[in-house]
């Protein structure tokens, strides 16, 4: 079967573009009522964004759509921010998804302090391990990711295929993992079954992702059935070829094969909604944290080594730190190298 995929504007609000969008990929023929479905958003900061994290009121708009197939759903993330790590809990109740969950009867939940249980795979000669949720390896019937389509300084872009590794529970251990992305993101979404994306277009980010940048408003509301073709498309919406970005290549080229857009079936043309060029550009130190994503040597000097504090305070002389890095010591990692 062809993969689906439904493109509106958001003009009316996201509800009724969420709705139609849901049963243009006949989400009634793979949901029931009593099914779960966990909802993956994209908390990549203590406060919410424009074009850095998905809008709440998004999220709310999908709660909605989907009590319409199911009761049982569940909206999570880990805690986030690398190796300043913050708690995922805290940006819940700041966005208002606490809220949500208390006001719809859903259960909200911190990844990173939940059951676990590992995958397996081999890669370039070595054995991994990578603990993911139990939660959504066995207790979950449909997931549906809600990234935002933006510039991301080390994978080119993050939209619904990236947007999975905020589902591996610990924040160091996804830094130590960072020269293996292309496979380990790949295994983890397989894992998961990633199944539906919902991708929030109102805002895009644009020159330097995934937490600075520039805003950039689209208007558009992208639902799919398959999310490597949607983020082939949505690398056609930001005027990107999608063969620059290393993980969508790397899954065409040894695992799967991402489907040529003339076999996806639209409501809509897609170009119609194509917004102006997005580019990456970066300062200095972005190249940084670029050479810590591509190699094991310079990921443990940076975020493992003796020297890695000594190595953030000079670089906070240069640049202004993301966030504020005050985190209680309890939810401090304390994974061993």
């Amino acid at each position: 079967m062809k993969p689906r995929m439904f493109l509106d504007s958001i003009g009316a609000g996201y509800l009724p573009v969420i709705r139609e969008g849901l049963m243009h990929v006949d989400l009634g023929a793979r949901l029931k009522q009593g099914d779960t479905v966990f909802i993956k958003p994209n908390l990549t900061f203590p406060v919410f964004r424009k074009g850095v994290m998905t809008n709440p009121e998004c999220v709310e708009a999908l709660i909605i759509a989907l009590k319409d197939y199911t009761d049982r759903i569940v909206i999570g993330e880990a805690d986030s921010g690398g190796y300043n790590r913050f708690d995922i809990d805290g940006v819940m109740e700041k966005t208002g998804i606490k809220a949500m969950g208390r006001k719809y009867g859903i259960r909200t939940v911190n990844l990173s302090h939940v059951p676990r249980d590992p995958i397996h795979f081999s890669y370039r000669g070595r054995n991994f391990e990578i603990p993911l949720p139990a939660l959504l390896l066995h207790e979950t019937d449909l997931f549906v990711t809600v990234p935002v389509p933006k510039i991301h300084m080390n994978t080119q872009v993050s939209v619904a295929v990236k947007n999975q590794w905020g589902c591996i529970p610990e924040p160091a251990l996804r830094l130590r993992l960072h020269p293996f992305f292309n496979k380990v993101i790949y295994e983890v979404n397989k894992a998961l079954r990633t199944s539906i994306a919902v991708v929030d277009g109102q805002f895009g980010l644009n020159r330097c992702g995934p937490m600075l940048g520039d805003p950039v408003e689209l208007g558009w509301l992208m639902v799919s059935d398959d999310i490597y073709a949607n983020d082939r498309a949505v690398c056609s919406l930001m005027r990107l070829d999608w063969r620059r970005v290393e993980h969508l290549r790397y899954a065409d080229r040894y695992e799967r094969k991402i489907p040529n857009l003339d076999n996806v079936a639209f409501n809509a043309d897609l170009m119609r909604f194509a917004g102006p060029q997005f580019y990456l550009k970066k300062s200095w130190t972005d190249r940084l944290s670029t050479a810590a994503f591509r190699s094991e040597f310079v990921s443990y000097l940076a975020y493992r080594s003796p020297l890695s504090r000594v190595l953030h305070q000079l670089l906070y002389l240069m640049r202004n730190p993301f966030y504020n890095y005050e985190v209680p010591s309890e939810t401090k990692d304390t994974t061993e190298p």
